[in-house]
């Protein structure tokens, strides 16, 4: 699906799969993404939507933050999107969410971003 990045639903699914891991370990695995073989844990999986939704805001190999999208005027100003677009993580919608949205900061603390 490549629909709109509702950063809620996503943290959310985070903290379910977190919560799963701790129930069912390391022995249950799930592939991740679906149709690449790669078998991974629940706290694997966890990590890598983590790392996706931090990768938003983070820049990239060419000094742009994909939230941004193609507009340079926010330099190192970061804002918190309402949501996503599903291809290229730009942000969409109200650009004030500093509730729900700056959750990035915990995820980016977790993985040590």
């Amino acid at each position: 699906w490549r629909g709109p990045v509702w950063f809620p639903l996503n943290y959310l699914l985070i903290e379910s799969l977190q919560k799963f891991h701790h129930y069912f370990g390391d022995d249950y695995k799930v592939e991740c993404p679906t149709g690449s073989g790669k078998m991974m844990t629940l706290w694997e999986v966890a990590a890598e939507i983590s790392r996706r939704l931090a990768r938003l805001f983070l820049k990239d190999e060419n000094g742009r933050r994909p939230v941004h999208g193609d507009n340079p005027l926010f330099g190192d100003q970061v804002l918190f999107y309402e949501y996503f677009h599903g291809d290229n993580g730009k942000g969409l919608g109200a650009s004030h969410q500093t509730g729900w949205t700056a959750l990035v900061a915990k995820l980016m603390q977790q993985s040590g971003e």
